[in-house]
């Protein structure tokens, strides 16, 4: 079988996702009795592997970084009555696609960094370049399958007066997606180097602390924690927590021990593993089921204090001996007032 012909990778600008198509085989027509798929293998220059997708179709878009040259390799499958049901592969084309890219790579954003808060909002940040001039002005363009072109952003975090970040609401129809993001920047008389990057922001995302915490002692001396999920659109169903328990007053000084959880939001300690502990704390992040990834919230701002048994044994002995100092000091009291009372006269016995 003769491979596909005019194999294209076309740039519809959409900040990485590139359409790649071609045509069938010349004699594709003689083969009416056999199924004619093709193999597809793409990748970005440098990387060790190669992505590979199986399809009948003559035309799909996938995503790269831009900043890297594309490589796409494609193949006919034959497999049918024609081939006596054996599958067999022609030699494969092979094409390769480059953005001209602009200025030194010393001119692209520095720190680029983005986290997806509460699965609400995407709060992006950078640094300007190394080269970049003064006067310089970024610009963050975004897009991902359902918009129709790239948008860019509209609630820029500045200082002084630059560009250093963006914000972007409304992203749920994005999750779950390739989200394709580029930071140009332009200047007066220098050419900046763009930054292309493709996030996925289940992978990013960062829950609040989780909320109300209670913590309590049963009757058999166990420790009880519960706590609320935290708010936002964070799904509860894809949260782990992890619960860490102090073993020394103070935060700063404390032993802090870590039992994890999954989607559980209590958490009993048996009366052998807390007869030390003195403090409780909670924090989540998105679990395996939802994400590869992601990022731990910040610890409950509240820090539970856990009476041990001592310290109950101290809280009966403390008013008993309060009870019997007040006693001595009265009596103290009393003697030294009669100390300072007019002498009594004296008894004279009869002397016989």
């Amino acid at each position: 079988v003769a491979p596909p012909q005019d194999l294209r990778i076309t740039d519809p600008g959409l900040l990485g996702s590139l359409d790649i198509e071609w045509k069938p085989p010349p004699n594709v027509q003689t083969f009416d009795e056999c199924t004619v798929k093709y193999k597809v293998e793409y990748r970005n220059a440098g990387d060790r592997d190669w992505k590979v997708i199986f399809t009948r179709k003559l035309k799909f878009r996938v995503g790269f970084d831009l900043s890297r040259t594309a490589e796409v390799k494609v193949q006919t499958l034959l497999e049918g009555r024609c081939t006596d049901d054996v599958e067999v592969q022609s030699d494969g084309i092979y094409a390769t696609f480059q953005v001209p890219l602009q200025g030194k790579p010393e001119s692209e954003v520095q720190n680029f960094q983005c986290i997806y808060h509460d699965w609400e909002y995407l709060k992006c940040t950078w640094q300007p370049g190394l080269l970049a001039p003064h006067g310089m002005h970024y610009g963050l363009y975004y897009w991902y399958e359902g918009l129709d072109h790239a948008m860019q952003c509209d609630d820029y975090i500045q200082d002084h007066g630059i560009n250093i970040g963006c914000t972007l609401q409304n992203l749920s129809q994005a999750e779950y997606k390739d989200l394709s993001i580029c930071v140009n920047g332009s200047a007066a008389a220098t050419l900046l180097r763009p930054l292309y990057v493709t996030l996925r922001l289940h992978n990013l995302a960062k829950p609040s602390p989780p909320k109300q915490l209670v913590v309590s002692m049963s009757a058999s001396e166990e420790l009880r924690a519960v706590w609320s999920p935290p708010g936002g659109e964070t799904p509860p169903q894809c949260l782990e927590y992890e619960v860490q328990l102090a073993e020394a007053e103070g935060e700063a000084e404390a032993a802090w021990a870590s039992v994890s959880t999954q989607m559980e939001t209590a958490l009993t300690i048996s009366r052998a593993n807390q007869s030390r502990i003195s403090c409780v704390r909670v924090r989540g992040r998105t679990n395996i089921f939802c994400a590869d990834r992601g990022f731990w919230s910040e610890w409950t701002q509240e820090c539970f204090s856990v009476s041990r048994k001592e310290d109950k044994q101290l809280f009966i002995l403390i008013p008993v001996i309060l009870s019997l100092s007040s006693s001595l000091i009265i009596f103290m009291l009393i003697g030294q007032c009669k100390k300072r009372s007019p002498a009594e006269k004296p008894l004279h016995a009869s002397v016989g």
